[in-house]
């Protein structure tokens, strides 16, 4: 058995009193922690858990909750009863918007019929359209990257069947696939690399181009493919050993083509066809996929509820995590943990009956897989948003500059935001941001979970989740370090993010740590101290809320 090494808050505590000066490090000395309330939290999150019940019902019940779509409200609605019930005020749904059209599918069947008969595994794109019934249709291997490309096979796909990549190269994992952070990897996060020169404007501007390239060039195909009457479409898993990842492929705007059915098929069978392709034998398929769009309502919805304050309720600690999932598996280890999680930390905080200072609001996001777009949305109604300036003469970059950043009035009373959205695994400790002052606080609040594996505090930061919404208008957004698992190798936008993925206790652990910083981020009698504004066009002024 390894013996655990000194604890890493300690280390990292020294650490920073060595460097930072002398008030700061009086701050690191004097923060408090009520550890009576914390044996409360521990005692009623690690004995007396709902995490795993409301983990259940949000991907066993309800299934995959791909925004836009009925099951995506039918889990706002729910999530919104289910915090109501638990004792917590202000449970309602935000809306923001148009989103687009929603989509959901029921039925997926791929079959080989020529030159032998057997079935192959694949699953829609997102936003793709149904086969309206069984098609049936010769396989080709074509590369439809360019718009020379386009042209070089015009006239020639009528009624076929399209492989667009090249059969993959296949690395099998092992025993690795399931991971957990080492000792030394934490030790390592811990130190703090000095980052590069940022790239020039003129780069910058270069990569949105090339963007915006890509995605023109992507509704020039998705109209191509319907005009030359092509019946479907097959791309590659991205993953090894039969696992299908797949997101999105058609649009979800109702004036823009979705396309043809297009499918992601598992990597060997794709192989498969793609070997016999190869060989110049007549391969053929038949194809049912049954997909519905949803254009009833192109709005959607984040959950919102809170734990009410006291002295202090006009200022806010926020929770938060990204319910929405894509749609091959049922969402649980991205983000239905996540959202679990920081249900389940308002529960017990509420179960105990705690009265923080702070208003403590729990937010379930939607729209993340599609760019962080509800937490974007909420963050530019509440608290702040930058202005948009036109683009100078001459500039390649179709998007416009980004300006004066403007603040709203609420922007002054978020204390906090925390994030949870790595997976399921257990939490290591937590990502500081660059934020040298928040690193001794956050380093006594997990001394009382030293026991439980949660010892670290990085300056780094980390990106990609909905903490960067708040980071990016100069408000304190954190993100949690948690372990691997099997996150990346297995489960990640794949059909195996199910239920059995998620480690109970590891849930139960994140909940007890996160329910205890939010508690203790209500409580202290500053908020927590911030980053400094991002620079901008313009010094930054505060408006109404609309």
């Amino acid at each position: 058995m390894n013996r655990r090494h000194p604890s890493r808050v300690r280390t990292a505590i020294l650490q920073v009193l060595l460097i930072l000066p002398l008030w700061t490090t009086a701050s690191a000395q004097d923060e408090p922690v009520d550890l009576e309330v914390v044996t409360l939290i521990r005692n009623e999150g690690l004995r007396h858990s709902e995490v795993m019940e409301t983990l259940s019902y949000l991907t066993d019940v309800i299934g995959p909750r791909l925004t836009g779509s009925p099951a995506m409200r039918e889990a706002n609605e729910w999530t919104a009863a289910r915090m109501t019930e638990w004792g917590l005020v202000n449970a309602h749904l935000e809306t923001y918007g148009p989103f687009g059209r929603g989509w959901s599918f029921s039925r997926c069947t791929v079959h080989l019929c020529a030159p032998r008969q057997t079935p192959l595994f694949a699953l829609p794109k997102a936003w793709t359209p149904g086969t309206a019934g069984p098609v049936r249709g010769l396989v080709r291997r074509v590369t439809l990257e360019s718009t020379e490309d386009l042209e070089k096979h015009k006239g020639q796909l009528q009624g076929l069947i399209l492989l667009l990549d090249d059969a993959a190269e296949l690395e099998l994992d092992g025993d690795e696939a399931f991971q957990r952070h080492s000792d030394d990897e934490l030790d390592e996060l811990v130190t703090f690399p000095v980052p590069a020169d940022r790239a020039r404007r003129g780069d910058r501007r270069g990569g949105r181009s090339r963007y915006a390239g890509r995605r023109a060039f992507q509704k020039t195909l998705l109209k191509y493919l319907v005009d030359e009457g092509v019946l479907a479409t097959l791309s590659v898993s991205s993953q090894p050993n039969g696992i299908l990842r797949v997101g999105g492929g058609g649009s979800r705007q109702p004036d823009e083509s979705p396309g043809v059915p297009s499918l992601v098929m598992a990597a060997e069978h794709y192989n498969l066809l793609a070997r016999l392709v190869e060989r110049e034998l007549q391969v053929e398929l038949e194809i049912d996929v049954e997909a519905t769009f949803h254009d009833g309502d192109p709005m959607a919805f984040n959950t919102v509820a809170e734990i009410a304050g006291s002295d202090l309720a006009d200022q806010v600690v926020m929770l938060g995590g990204h319910l929405d999932s894509w749609h091959a598996g049922t969402g649980a280890t991205d983000n239905a943990a996540g959202c679990a999680v920081m249900m389940e930390a308002a529960r017990i905080l509420q179960a105990l009956e705690l009265k923080p200072r702070r208003t403590i609001r729990v937010a379930l996001w939607s729209g993340e897989e599609q760019g962080l777009l509800g937490s974007r949305a909420y963050v530019k109604e509440h608290f702040a948003y930058r202005e948009e300036l036109e683009e100078e003469e001459g500039s390649e970059n179709d998007r416009p500059r980004q300006g004066e950043l403007i603040l709203r009035p609420e922007h002054a009373g978020l204390a906090a935001y925390f994030n949870v959205d790595n997976g399921s695994g257990r939490i290591r400790g937590v990502y500081a941001e660059e934020n040298a002052a928040v690193r001794p606080i956050f380093g006594a609040w997990l001394e009382p979970f030293v026991d439980l594996g949660a010892d670290t505090v990085t300056l780094r930061k980390t990106g990609g989740t909905d903490h960067g919404s708040f980071q990016a208008v100069g408000l304190a957004g954190f993100q949690f370090i948690q372990d691997e698992l099997d996150y990346s190798s297995r489960t990640h936008h794949t059909h195996l993010d199910t239920y059995e993925h998620v480690q109970a206790e590891d849930l139960k652990q994140a909940s007890v740590i996160v329910a205890a910083f939010a508690y203790h981020a209500a409580m202290r009698d500053e908020p927590l101290p911030r980053p400094p504004l991002p620079r901008t066009v313009g010094t930054g002024r505060t408006i109404p809320n609309r």
